[in-house]
């Protein structure tokens, strides 16, 4: 069974920095395209960013586009989010998704496969 599990999240003042890691449990995770997705309370899910399965193509929301940059580590299984300037309204509980045929448009959150269970992200103002 495919694992996925998020970690890094935390309270954290306006201005300051994050970086959540996501470990996936399955070898082939290296052929998948990962995303990162939040979902604040009363508010939909929605797409923060992904990232192709070599890493050589990033795809970002224009909510952090320019504050945050995805990475992988295929050799770690691992899939990064670094978040800087964080602000209030980026509270959320952020997700992380794999998406085994990696066509298709990124940010739809039913084309993924698997989910963690999510870090919660508190940024105080």
């Amino acid at each position: 069974q495919v694992q996925l599990v998020e970690s890094g999240g935390g309270l954290v003042q306006a201005g300051g920095s994050l970086r959540l890691s996501c470990a996936v449990s399955e070898r082939t995770f290296r052929n998948w395209r990962m995303g990162w997705f939040r979902q604040a309370p009363g508010k939909e899910r929605e797409f923060v960013a992904a990232i192709n399965w070599s890493g050589a193509v990033a795809y970002y929301a224009d909510s952090v586009k320019g504050r945050s940059t995805i990475s992988r580590d295929n050799a770690k299984n691992t899939v990064y989010l670094q978040m800087n300037s964080l602000k209030p309204e980026d509270t959320a509980v952020y997700y992380c998704a794999a998406d085994q045929t990696g066509l298709g448009a990124p940010e739809v959150g039913r084309k993924y496969d698997y989910w963690g269970q999510g870090t919660q992200v508190t940024v105080s103002s």
